[in-house]
C-alpha cells in the first residue's frame, strides 16, 4: 500500500502556522523560544556594534606629534622624506655615524612614535651606528589607521630603499628593532629582504589579530561574550586583501643565517608566550632576553639603561659598525 503524500496546500498551510506561531505565540513554549531568539539577536546586534566601535578606537589611536630641532639637536640628524605607495608621504630622522657603517632601523610600539626612542638611537649613534627613526600611519603626525603590521612593513621597506640610496650608508646592511606592531612589521620585512642582517623583536606577536585580542582586553569589554570574536572578524574584513597571508613564524626558515634577539616582557604574559614561541620556532642563531618589564619607552632610567646596553651590545656582536669617519 503506497504511502499518502501530504498535499502542497496542507505543507504549505502547516509552515504558516509555525511562522504564524513565531510571530504571535500563543503556547507558554512558543513564547519563551521567541523572547530567547529576540534576546539573542539584539544582544549579537549590540555586541557587533560595540566591536565596531572599540575596534574603530583601537585601529585609531590618539596620536602625539614629536618635533626636535634640527639645528640644536645632539646627533645632528638629518629630515629623511620617503613615500610610501598608497600611504602618502613619511618624514624620518636620519642620525649618522661612520660613513659606509650599518644602519639601524628603528620601528616604534603601537600608541608610540619615534620622538620617544631618542635615547636608544643616542646609544646606539654613540656606538658609530647610522640610525633611523619614523612615525607609522595612525602614530605622531600621521592620518590613517593601523593594520599592526600588515600595511606597516611597506613602510619599512620604503624607508629601507631610501636610505639604501644614499652615499653614506652600506646599502646592504640594515639592522632592525622593533617593539610590538614596529617588531612584527620589522620580522615581516626581514622575511622577505636581504638587506636585513640582524635583528631585535622585543614583544613580537604571529598575527596582528592578537593584538587586536589584547587591545580588546585591555579595554576592559574583553569578558563580554563574542567581544574579542567579533573584534577580530571586523578587524579582517577591514584588512580583507591580507586573509591569506599565513603567520610570521611559518616563514621564519628564511632568516636562516640571520642572528635574531627576541625580548620577552615578563610583565605582558598575553605577548610574551607568543614570543616565546616564536622564538623556539625560530631558526639560528637566535637569542632569548627576558626583561622584567616591557615597553621601553615606560621604563625608568636604569632599566631604560639596562636595556639600551642590551641591544647595542647585540648589534655591536652581531653587526659591527665598521666604516668611514661620517662628514
Amino acid at each position: 500500500m503506497e504511502r499518502q503524500r501530504r498535499p502542497p496546500a496542507d505543507s504549505r498551510r502547516h509552515r504558516m502556522q509555525i511562522l504564524f506561531e513565531l510571530r504571535y505565540p500563543t503556547r507558554w513554549y512558543m513564547k519563551v523560544l521567541t523572547a530567547i531568539l529576540a534576546l539573542t539577536f539584539f544582544g549579537m546586534l549590540a555586541i557587533g556594534a560595540i566591536a565596531g566601535f572599540l575596534l574603530n578606537r583601537i585601529v585609531k589611536p590618539q596620536r602625539t606629534s614629536s618635533e626636535i630641532n634640527m639645528q640644536s639637536f645632539p646627533g645632528r640628524p638629518d629630515a629623511v622624506q620617503f613615500s610610501v605607495a598608497g600611504l602618502g608621504s613619511r618624514e624620518g630622522w636620519f642620525f649618522p655615524g661612520l660613513r659606509g657603517a650599518p644602519t639601524i632601523v628603528l620601528c616604534h610600539g603601537y600608541e608610540s612614535s619615534r620622538g620617544e626612542l631618542l635615547t636608544l638611537v643616542s646609544a646606539l649613534q654613540d656606538h658609530q651606528y647610522n640610525v633611523f627613526v619614523f612615525d607609522f600611519a595612525a602614530h605622531g603626525g600621521n592620518s590613517g589607521m593601523t593594520t599592526f603590521g600588515y600595511r606597516e612593513a611597506d613602510e619599512v621597506r620604503a624607508a629601507i630603499d631610501t636610505l639604501a640610496a644614499r652615499t653614506d650608508v652600506e646599502p646592504n646592511t640594515f639592522g632592525l628593532w622593533g617593539y610590538n606592531m614596529g617588531a612584527y612589521a620589522a620580522l615581516r620585512e626581514a622575511e622577505k629582504d636581504r638587506r636585513v642582517r640582524a635583528i631585535v623583536l622585543d614583544s613580537v606577536y604571529d598575527l596582528p589579530e592578537e593584538m587586536v585580542k589584547v587591545g580588546v582586553q585591555r579595554s576592559g569589554l574583553g569578558g563580554f561574550p563574542f567581544m574579542v570574536r567579533a573584534a577580530e572578524i571586523s578587524f579582517r574584513w577591514l584588512n580583507f586583501e591580507y586573509r591569506n597571508d599565513p603567520p610570521l613564524s611559518n616563514g621564519m626558515n628564511t632568516l636562516a643565517g640571520v642572528p635574531k634577539l627576541f625580548i620577552v616582557a615578563v610583565d605582558d604574559p598575553e605577548v610574551a608566550d607568543i614570543t616565546r614561541m616564536m622564538f623556539l620556532k625560530a631558526p639560528e642563531p637566535r637569542e632569548q632576553a627576558l626583561i622584567p618589564h616591557g615597553d621601553f619607552v615606560s621604563l625608568n632610567d636604569d632599566d631604560k639603561r639596562d636595556y639600551e646596553n642590551r641591544v647595542v651590545s647585540f648589534f655591536l656582536l652581531r653587526l659591527p659598525a665598521t666604516g668611514k669617519a661620517s662628514r
